[in-house]
């Protein structure tokens, strides 16, 4: 059963420290809203945490879909007690939705992220990269996967305009409608190797499960006609055995994705524009006025997008200001800026009120 979720002999001897406590390996398949389900060397088992594992874990430590768990299996009941999370060898990590600063891990233990975006109306280069980054810093290998191709008159025209942020990352044009590019998808990871399927509601995330599975396993909804947005159809994360081995995991839908501490992933998805700037004369170059700035020479002869760059300089900034809000001293550093700003806004108005 183990075996068949991913079980290695790496996995093994990190069990070691466990195995004298009358507890068994088990990987969690199913994940909603603080309940799951186990995958077990007995079977399938529904589990809870146990109490102290509920109290005293640190935020973002809880069991996600895909995590590998040190539990008490009842083989009667068919149910389980987790009480450790094994260490993971990569997360999906985001900041939680919301006004918040806290990191919400999405998926774990993940060797593949396929990166799901419809070929339709809705289609996002800018929302592409976010999850190009946010992938890379994940330690999965991106693949992007381009849907609903059949209801696509321009899908190699779209394909190319992603291939362009994409970079080295596979792009994959595929309809479970006619099985167009199923084939070469379900060769981008191996048996054994888990998938997660990440993406905005309604890409077809859900359909794509049952198209490699051959068999519908996951509830499907339409999109709306009218604004070409999707609806939730997936409502927790699930982990999905495909009869031929592969594991895909499936996420709900995300209407937002907030990055955290992803600084590398946003420099390996902008390697082109981390490369320019690179060849700035100074090192210290702002990309405004200062001579010899290869942003801006690429910007003028075409070499490099306008909204590429914007977009860069958008996430370089939401790290920055996350770095900020979770750092004591800049928090500090910032609060005195914003004091003095509010003296002086203050002062300023009671003059105004003076003078009249």
């Amino acid at each position: 059963m183990l075996n068949r979720y991913g079980w290695s002999d790496a996995l093994q001897q990190q069990f070691q420290i466990y195995a004298t406590r009358d507890l068994s390996p088990a990987r969690v398949i199913i994940q909603q809203r603080g309940h799951y389900v186990l995958a077990t060397p007995i079977g399938e088992a529904t589990a809870q945490l146990s109490g102290r594992f509920a109290h005293e874990a640190e935020p973002g430590a809880y069991p996600v879909a895909g995590d590998w768990v040190a539990a008490t299996v009842r083989q009667q009941e068919a149910s389980a007690t987790i009480h450790h999370v094994l260490p993971r060898h990569g997360a999906f990590t985001r900041k939680a939705a919301g006004r918040g600063q806290a990191a919400q891990v999405v998926a774990a233990n993940v060797d593949v992220a396929l990166l799901v975006a419809s070929l339709n109306a809705n289609l996002n280069p800018r929302r592409i990269e976010r999850y190009l980054a946010t992938a890379w810093e994940s330690g999965a290998t991106p693949v992007v996967v381009l849907t609903k191709a059949d209801l696509c008159h321009d899908g190699g025209a779209r394909k190319a305009e992603i291939e362009a942020i994409a970079l080295s990352v596979p792009v994959h044009v595929v309809s479970v409608v006619s099985g167009e590019g199923l084939e070469a998808l379900g060769e981008s990871f191996a048996p054994g190797q888990t998938a997660a399927l990440l993406g905005s509601s309604g890409v077809g995330k859900s359909s794509l499960v049952n198209a490699l599975a051959g068999v519908a396993l996951m509830a499907t909804k339409a999109i709306r006609e009218e604004d070409a947005r999707g609806r939730h159809a997936t409502t927790h994360r699930q982990l999905v055995l495909l009869p031929n081995g592969r594991l895909v995991l499936d996420t709900p839908g995300m209407r937002e994705l907030g990055l955290w501490d992803a600084d590398a992933g946003v420099a390996t998805t902008f390697t082109d524009v981390e490369a320019l700037a690179a060849e700035c004369r100074f090192n210290d170059c702002t990309h405004g006025t200062e001579p010899g700035c290869a942003i801006r020479a690429a910007l003028a002869d075409g070499t490099l997008a306008e909204d590429r760059w914007r977009s860069y300089g958008k996430l370089q900034r939401e790290l920055a200001h996350l770095a900020r809000k979770n750092d004591p001293r800049e928090r500090a550093e910032l609060r005195k800026v914003w004091i003095k700003r509010t003296r002086n806004y203050r002062a300023q108005k009671r003059q105004r009120m003076e003078d009249d």
